[in-house]
């Protein structure tokens, strides 16, 4: 299976560190980022990449070659011109996930313990279109989920704008973990092209596509302030 990792943003909460870096190259108990996350898929056997890259992406190309790519088969998704967020980076993406019959997708500043293997085998056997990791922890976003683990939609916390589809039952709020297992018919799909998130295309997808959510309690750090490097440090080592 490949993984795609978004690569891509400028992290603006991990100033001024991004000022003159990208995110992906930022620290943790002095390894970058991105090399954990190489390192941590290719602990549950994956080896085949696809990296997309914008801001400072020279100095992700220069930190690859560097290091012999870890030993793995990485492509790169470049999006020099314009910065495409997630779900148009995963469109802008498509050439090198297409030909896959499922694959994995995971934000570079997420650090997780997450069994990957488990996650793949619950989308397998689920049979989904998309399969998110979700886990009980605070967030201003929230995703919905009926009693079958089905995505219905989507809350702010902060301004308690919401989305849901198939009627108001109870459901509950989990909040998403920045992985996902997407079959490749994703592609054929999208309504949206150009800049867009991921996000938005998958509020539409859920009321025609089943979208499963996977509950977990794995160690997880969004490692999107330098506090939550902090965090993180004391996490994983």
């Amino acid at each position: 299976m490949k993984a795609l990792i978004f690569a891509a943003g400028k992290g603006t909460r991990l100033k001024p560190f991004t000022d003159e870096h990208p995110k992906a190259l930022a620290k943790v108990n002095g390894v970058p980022l991105l090399e954990r996350n190489i390192k941590y898929l290719q602990g549950f056997g994956i080896n085949d990449f696809v990296i997309n890259i914008h801001h400072f992406g020279g100095q992700i190309l220069a930190f690859l070659a560097e290091n012999d790519n870890f030993g793995a088969n990485i492509e790169i998704s470049n999006e020099h011109e314009e910065l495409l967020e997630t779900g148009g980076g995963l469109l802008f993406a498509k050439r090198f996930l297409e030909n896959e019959k499922s694959f994995l997708i995971m934000n570079v500043d997420i650090l997780t313990d997450l069994n990957i293997s488990n996650f793949i085998r619950l989308h397998e056997t689920k049979g989904a279109m998309i399969t998110l990791a979700v886990s009980d922890r605070d967030s201003s976003r929230k995703l919905m989920f009926n009693d079958k683990m089905f995505l219905k939609g989507w809350r702010n916390l902060q301004t308690n704008k919401k989305t849901v589809v198939g009627g108001i039952f109870k459901l509950r709020e989990l909040a998403f973990s920045g992985v996902h297992c997407v079959n490749s018919e994703i592609f054929d799909k999208f309504t949206r092209t150009g800049k867009f998130s991921i996000m938005d295309e998958y509020m539409e997808l859920m009321k025609e596509d089943i979208i499963v959510g996977y509950q977990h309690t794995s160690n997880l750090v969004d490692v999107g302030r330098p506090e939550s490097i902090v965090e993180a440090e004391r996490i994983f080592r």
